[in-house]
């Protein structure tokens, strides 16, 4: 304290100098308009630069993180290349015409709104009609499904979330292969979800995938979770199988939106088939 009150002493013209200078600037700019609006500026300036450090600094820190991120959704965009391809082959005697088509294309989208407490929760993104995405289409992320296209405009899309009290997806289990529907809402919890349908004769062990089956908006094989326990429900019949999705809803940046090249096709096939029936 004594070294302190000697510095002060001995440099008490500079601080004292300080002191006025930092008194005078504070009172011209309280008592002038212009040079209050450009002390605003300047600091707004300031701090925006400040921040922009502060934020380059948090994502260089982040890279690794993002980087293993961005690999895993490179790793399993290449697989999900590789396996939904839709075979097209005609066989005439000896000739064999082997022409392999993709039958689902990806649009990649931003999301811009997201809900996750709710009883129904919806999700907003930044693709609508203008970028080729239509009524009913499959939305998945990176690690798994996300919900089903549920209104579309020019330029943006709302999505029906996976965590709908209404939502309803096939999926199968990954040993035995038996499939069931994936539904949200007994816990309201977004890490969770049940299988229903599936016998009670299956069996399931903890920990076990669950994929989507393929009869339903999106692609064989797209993992949703995996078991997190199971039981009978209250009939006896069937089991009710309890999945910790893989999806991590809390967090969704981006998403893909699924186009089923025949999809079309399909419905109007099926539709003919139940209007013979």
């Amino acid at each position: 304290m004594k070294n302190l009150w000697i510095l002060i002493h001995k440099y008490n013209a500079f601080f004292l100098f300080i002191l006025f200078f930092g008194l005078s600037c504070y009172l011209v700019v309280k008592n002038n308009t212009f040079q209050r609006a450009s002390a605003v500026n300047s600091s707004n300036y300031f701090v925006g630069t400040v921040y922009a450090w502060v934020n380059g600094w948090k994502s260089y820190l982040h890279l690794s993180e993002s980087n293993t991120r961005l690999a895993e959704e490179n790793a399993s965009l290449r697989e999900q290349l590789q396996r939904f391809t839709h075979a097209d082959s005609v066989e005439r005697v000896t000739v064999v015409d082997s022409a392999r088509q993709v039958q689902y294309n990806y649009i990649v989208a931003r999301v811009t709104n997201n809900s996750i407490h709710q009883k129904n929760n919806y999700i907003t993104i930044d693709k609508g009609r203008k970028h080729g995405i239509r009524k009913g289409m499959g939305v998945i992320g990176a690690k798994g499904i996300v919900g089903i296209v549920l209104n579309v405009s020019e330029h943006f899309s709302t999505i029906q979330s996976l965590l709908h009290s209404e939502s309803r997806i096939s999926a199968s289990l990954e040993d035995s292969q038996a499939f069931g529907s994936l539904v949200w809402g007994d816990s309201y919890d977004a890490r969770y979800a049940a299988l229903r349908d599936i016998p009670n004769h299956v069996k399931v062990r903890d920990g076990e995938r669950v994929y989507t089956s393929g009869y339903s908006l999106f692609p064989p094989g797209i993992e949703i979770g995996k078991v997190a326990g199971s039981g009978s429900s209250g009939g006896d019949s069937f089991l009710d199988i309890r999945v910790e999705l893989s999806t991590p809803f809390h967090n969704l940046l981006q998403v893909y939106v699924v186009e089923d090249v025949f999809a079309e096709e399909k419905a109007a096939l099926e539709a003919l088939t139940d209007k013979d029936g």
